[in-house]
């Protein structure tokens, strides 16, 4: 009887949260569980090792609080997302044509969990083995990252994007505060036992790994493996243009067509709007913790809880948003997450304490969440149907771009102002008023592949 009933809740809750009319022909609502449930997955991630935990372990443990520390963490951190920007274009475009999306997805999640647990076993002065593992998995989330975004097109049907994709990034923040919520009640149990930060910062990066891979197991038994079935084995894209072997080619072949092809103007305008605002996203990714304790004395289990209530701002924003999105149109929706970011950026300026620092915070998860799932699926209307995962790499291109250039911007000004985290982070809200005048210049065609619901701005 509990079985039945356990049953029957699944399917009111798949239904209600993924109903068939929002997906493509053929999708099972459960096919969309199991593609959310790798936001949901690998959001544990960027949560505890780049956002809450490790980033501030790693400027005050591991490189014992240098001057240089902040920007060692910030290069770091550059270096994998420059390896990102030369290999997955070329991937998504070899996966495209060899409709290997799924399989080049596990060994991505493979990787990042290896990665992550080779963090474990980082401790004070392994600075180069700390800078490796950060590397190595950052690498293998970001590849992940960009494959998981490039099904959407597959599932989702184009007026409801918006909403799916929010969905997907809703169901991460909870995945994030899972693995961050694990990780709190064991740092708050270690320190009740007189144990360092070195003892139990280890053991959340395995508490990390483990939740990583448990989630990610529905993906792989759920997810299937779609595209257009052209001459794959022959290694060419389904327009029929060869998959070069070298990653180099592949890029320049890549973005020749993004700079030749009119049609594609709008994508052009997008990236460079996603590298502006994506820049600014990324300092609060890598850099929040180190700010809250630097700029404003937080501890480290205040820090975490701090990092927690951003994650229940942006699970919430993520999900109401889409179907906001949906409704007034995609660029629309995400200027005034923009304009929440310049907000939230001259707030953090002005705390001088914990309160409005608070507010600040809520308001960084409630942008967080909805600026990245409108630009995912604003990725999705304009890249086209035959070419999603090598448009998508692209995508994640402009992205890591951006995380090169946010990051080590804060980490420069910090290095030249000696210290100073307010400079850093006021100098981060220029990137969003830059995102938000190349916004202006992005517009979904009436006629485009999208539909009906292109023709909204």
């Amino acid at each position: 009887m509990m079985q039945a009933r356990l049953q029957v809740s699944c399917i009111i809750m798949t239904t209600t949260w993924f109903p068939r009319e929002a997906l493509q022909p053929g999708v099972r609502p459960r096919e969309v569980w199991g593609w959310a449930m790798y936001d949901f997955a690998n959001s544990g991630f960027t949560t505890v090792v780049i956002t809450a935990v490790f980033n501030a372990y790693f400027v005050g443990v591991i490189a014992g609080g240098a001057d240089w520390a902040t920007l060692a963490w910030t290069l770091a951190l550059g270096v994998s997302s420059a390896l990102v920007m030369l290999t997955m274009p070329a991937l998504g475009a070899r996966t495209d044509a060899r409709r290997s999306k799924k399989v080049w997805l596990l060994a991505s999640t493979i990787g990042c969990i290896a990665g992550t647990l080779l963090l474990a076993l980082c401790g004070p002065g392994d600075l180069w083995l700390a800078i490796l593992a950060v590397v190595v998995a950052n690498l293998f989330f970001s590849w992940g990252e960009s494959l998981i975004a490039s099904f959407l097109p597959e599932l989702a049907r184009p007026e409801a994007f918006g909403r799916v994709s929010g969905w997907g990034w809703s169901l991460g923040y909870l995945g994030g505060m899972l693995a961050l919520g694990l990780s709190l009640g064991y740092v708050l149990w270690a320190q009740s036992q007189g144990q360092s930060a070195s003892q139990f910062v280890p053991v959340t990066m395995v508490i990390t790994a483990v939740v990583f891979a448990l989630a990610a197991s529905f993906t792989m038994a759920w997810l299937k493996e779609r595209g257009s079935a052209g001459a794959i084995a022959q290694g060419v894209s389904s327009d029929g243009v060869p998959v070069a072997v070298s990653p180099w080619a592949n890029l320049r072949r890549t973005i020749s067509d993004l700079r030749a092809d009119p049609e594609h103007r709008n994508f052009r305008w997008l990236m460079g709007c996603a590298c502006a605002y994506q820049a600014g996203i990324s300092v609060v990714i890598a850099l929040a913790a180190v700010y809250a304790e630097q700029a404003m004395g937080f501890g480290q289990t205040q820090t975490m809880a701090l990092i927690f209530l951003v994650n229940i701002a942006a699970a919430l924003g993520a999900f109401a948003f889409g179907y906001f999105q949906d409704r007034v149109g995609h660029t629309r929706a995400l200027s005034w997450t923009l304009w929440g970011w310049i907000a939230m950026t001259l707030l953090s300026v002005a705390a001088q304490g914990p309160a409005l620092f608070w507010v600040a915070a809520v308001l960084a998860g409630l942008c967080m969440g909805s600026s990245q799932s409108a630009g995912r699926a604003l990725a999705g209307l304009l890249a086209p149907a035959d070419r999603v995962a090598e448009f998508f790499g692209l995508w994640t291109f402009a992205t890591r771009l951006a995380a090169i250039l946010g990051p080590i911007t804060y980490g420069l000004v910090t290095w030249v102002t000696a210290g100073n985290h307010r400079v850093a982070i006021l100098s981060t809200g220029l990137f969003f008023v830059i995102g938000l005048v190349l916004l202006r210049r992005v517009s979904i065609p009436v006629a485009g592949p999208a539909g009906p619901a292109a023709a909204r701005l």
